[in-house]
């Protein structure tokens, strides 16, 4: 089938788009730590079923000790402290502003993988910092009083939404270190080994939140979360669309089309979320917005086809 990749592709923008909008909602009704303790537990049941039908064993295969241990340091980067930030920034900004902000996970990627990787930045990488920051400012920054700039977001939103981005771009270097060592099984389909590895990192995190939950006293909801259907299903629903499909059709659209392509489609939830966010949540779309997200994704663009 003609350009398959590139609409599988654009289903993955549209299921991480309603994996921010449901983990907005679960956020809210449910509580960040208690979402994210359900979410890394329905990923891992999931996780294991799916291995369970593909090799027979519900663990997963071919990871040395080292790729587990670099996994399981990405999972506590990406996971816990990443999505901690990511779903504290959806309930102060909301998931369109934090979507918008994830479009520096690129930026945060390309730096830490020249710091550990050794991988160098050229011109185009720079430009495409510099037009995804352009996006963004002109987004969340207006005019205040005496005709300055000022920011129309809360201070630390914001300071959570950059968080989320540098920590998923580090988790990101960090899982390519663990992948690099993975000893995937000559018996194992090649794309289980994404999925394997990924098991290490949701055991990261249900400790992690779980561990976090503990201190701050929210054990309690968590158990009072288990009762409530209606945040049950927002949890499944948000673990389906994102780690589950939002992971397994990523990895089939690169199959089908370039990877740059593939990333670039991946990488428009900003646009694909205002709509939504406007008739669930009621937020105000104004030309500003939507020109901002145009170009913040333009520039992440820049770092796959540059």
């Amino acid at each position: 089938m003609t350009y398959l990749g590139e609409l599988i592709s654009i289903g993955v923008a549209f299921s991480w788009t309603a994996t921010a909008l449901l983990s907005e909602y679960g956020s809210k009704r449910l509580g960040n730590l208690t979402l994210n303790v359900l979410r890394m537990a329905l990923a891992l049941l999931f996780a294991m079923v799916l291995f369970g039908v593909i090799t027979g064993s519900i663990l997963p295969p071919g990871a040395s000790a080292k790729a587990a241990g670099w996994m399981l340091l990405s999972g506590l980067v990406g996971y816990v402290i990443g999505d901690f930030c990511l779903f504290q920034c959806y309930i102060i900004i909301g998931s369109r502003y934090g979507q918008l902000f994830m479009t520096l996970a690129p930026l945060a990627a390309a730096l830490m993988a020249w710091v550990t990787l050794g991988q160098q930045m050229g011109a185009m990488s720079i430009v495409a910092m510099l037009v995804t920051l352009l996006g963004i400012s002109i987004s969340v920054l207006g005019r205040g009083e005496h005709h300055k700039v000022s920011l129309k977001l809360p201070l630390n939103g914001v300071l959570f939404a950059i968080g989320a981005a540098v920590c998923q771009g580090v988790g990101l270097v960090l899982s390519k270190i663990g992948m690099d060592h993975y000893e995937a099984m000559a018996d194992m389909p090649e794309w289980l080994v994404p999925f394997s590895a990924n098991f290490y990192r949701c055991v990261a995190g249900i400790i992690g939140f779980l561990i976090l939950l503990y201190y701050r006293g929210e054990m309690g909801s968590l158990r009072e979360a288990v009762h409530d259907g209606k945040g049950l299903s927002v949890a499944t629903a948000t673990t389906i669309f994102g780690p589950f499909v939002g992971v397994g059709f990523s990895l089939m659209a690169v199959q089908y089309t370039a990877a740059g392509i593939a990333s670039t489609l991946m990488a428009m939830t900003p646009i694909i979320i205002l709509l939504p966010s406007y008739w669930l949540f009621h937020e105000k779309i104004t030309w500003r917005s939507v020109i901002g997200a145009i170009i913040s994704v333009f520039g992440v663009s820049l770092f796959f086809l540059g």
